[in-house]
């Protein structure tokens, strides 16, 4: 079963909306608590630089348990691991909010971690499952401009919470439960019928994989999310701060502008990719980061910062969803969600190592390098597409 190509690209469906609320799902869990941070550290008397391990004990299991949780997936059916890591991400999630001891909340964020690791990868297997030709593109389009504006409202959402409390945030993954049960009765998609051993499945998988141009999708993903976490997400902020001595709330909103334009471009992928190749519209966005990283050491006015934010914004808009529609393009049903596995595991990597590359790079060589070694990433990455990509 699949939405042929010739349909309307931008229609939106009901299973494209279960898509969406298990998306949204899959970014709940860190940034709806965030905001609650200060107030757990005074609940549980620890010290500040300890409260980041509830962070680090989230994300770790999907590290580890991406790519087995695609494996399980192709071999067993979607619906089987995506329902059970939903009950798991509210049940472990929602136990948080009665912890007595930081400890144990600790190996609950853990248990959540574990249910969230499979989400952020079988949602978007679950689109190019259902989905064919642009409309599959539209798709990923409009599911990431879902995320973006979960990723943006989680955290108002959350700070609004925690004023009754540092726990109420935590009750949140409640609402995964209803999504559980829109997967098990509303959503409709094809099964990867199991055929051979699980050796005969492992080996055609690292055969598949070995491709170039899906090894060259599994790069540029990797350095989207090295410059996101390292060069803007990390040390932008502390750039605002310096060159411009302005207030956390100001550059709160300059970043959020970012947030804003990622998810007005993504849910215009659709008409976009009718225009421009997905491959080279990859191409186009890391020479548009590239310009993006390499004002923004330039700019001497903080009213002007704005139009990198909103010209990053734009390329991140395009670049992820094009990415991930090629992806699942090149993957057939029976291992597509391994192959979105890994690239999902690639991107935490990326999301892990980014803040470090671009912090080492920041002591040795100073901060402008920061984005300036952003623009040299991005535009060695576009290259690397135009040869790769042909």
């Amino acid at each position: 079963m699949g939405i042929e190509e010739n349909q309307k690209p931008g229609k939106v469906d009901r299973n494209l909306l279960v898509i969406f609320s298990i998306t949204l799902m899959a970014v709940l869990g860190i940034s709806s608590i965030t905001p609650a941070f200060p107030k757990v550290v005074e609940r549980f008397n620890i010290p500040p630089a300890y409260v980041g391990f509830l962070i680090t004990f989230f994300t770790f299991p999907g590290i580890i348990l991406a790519p087995f949780m695609g494996i399980l997936a192709d071999r067993f059916g979607r619906k089987k691991i995506i329902t059970p890591s939903l009950f798991l991400f509210a049940l472990t999630g929602t136990m948080c909010a009665f912890s007595n001891d930081y400890n144990m909340l600790l190996i609950l964020r853990l248990f959540q971690g574990i249910g969230a690791s499979a989400l952020g990868s079988l949602n978007v297997t679950l689109i190019g499952d259902i989905y064919q030709g642009k409309r599959r593109t539209a798709a990923m389009g409009y599911n990431a401009s879902v995320l973006s504006i979960g990723t943006a409202s989680y955290p108002s959402i959350g700070g609004a919470l925690a004023l009754f409390g540092w726990n109420y945030p935590f009750l949140l993954p409640l609402l995964a439960i209803p999504v559980g049960l829109a997967v098990i009765f509303l959503l409709e998609n094809p099964e990867p019928e199991k055929e051979g051993t699980i050796r005969e499945y492992l080996k055609n998988v690292l055969k598949s994989l070995n491709d170039r141009k899906l090894v060259s999708l599994f790069f540029a993903g990797l350095i989207t999310f090295i410059i996101l976490f390292g060069s803007y997400l990390s040390y932008f902020p502390i750039f605002l701060s310096k060159s411009f001595k302005v207030s956390t709330l100001i550059i709160g909103l300059i970043m959020s502008c970012m947030s804003l334009t990622t998810a007005i471009t993504s849910s215009q992928l659709g008409k976009i990719s009718q225009r421009i190749e997905e491959k080279n519209i990859i191409k186009y966005a890391f020479i548009v980061y590239g310009i993006a990283l390499f004002l923004i050491p330039l700019i001497k006015d903080i009213k002007l910062m704005l139009i990198p934010v909103i010209i990053f914004g734009v390329a991140h808009g395009v670049s992820i969803p094009s990415i991930q529609t090629l992806i699942a393009g090149l993957a057939p049903l029976d291992q597509r969600a391994a192959f979105m596995s890994v690239n999902g595991m690639i991107l935490r990597t990326g999301q892990t190592i980014g803040p470090i590359i671009m912090g080492g790079i920041f002591d040795f060589i100073g901060l402008n390098w920061v984005f300036f070694a952003g623009f040299l990433f991005s535009i060695f990455t576009s290259f690397i597409l135009i040869l790769f990509m042909r």
